[in-house]
């Protein structure tokens, strides 16, 4: 099970083991937990969204294949996709090295505040703790 110290607190959860990072410039980054990385295994392929395109909060934007699963990753709001990691089509394994540093898309976010209502560390962890049971 994973230590809730483990787990930034500057960042926002959700139930589908996104995480986000508001940056300085008002654009969020977003990646996968810790614990959705242990779970899928050693990455193999990230196919990210195109810059540029529109996404509703919730709807499926990234797939992450690893040698166990492929996974899907949600948007976790409204808004338009400004950049991708580029460096994950070559290392995708950057994602188990550290998925908070290796993010997988940036946005602009439609609402800021929607970001607000995201889950903190502590809610997160009792969503990652009730799975584990």
């Amino acid at each position: 099970m994973s230590n809730p110290a483990n787990l930034p607190s500057n960042l926002k959860f959700t139930a589908s083991h996104e995480w986000i990072k508001n940056e300085a410039d008002g654009t969020i980054s977003i990646g996968i937990t810790q614990h959705a990385q242990e779970a899928l295994g050693d990455m193999v392929f990230v196919e990210s969204p195109a810059v540029g395109r529109k996404l509703k909060a919730r709807e499926e934007c990234v797939v992450v294949e690893s040698v166990k699963a492929a996974a899907d990753v949600y948007a976790p709001v409204s808004g338009e996709v400004v950049a991708v990691n580029k460096d994950l089509e070559n290392t995708p394994e950057a994602i188990n090295a550290d998925p908070y540093a290796a993010w997988i898309f940036r946005m602009r976010p439609d609402n800021a505040a929607d970001i607000a209502a995201l889950m903190d560390a502590a809610a997160y962890q009792a969503v990652v703790d009730s799975e584990a049971h």
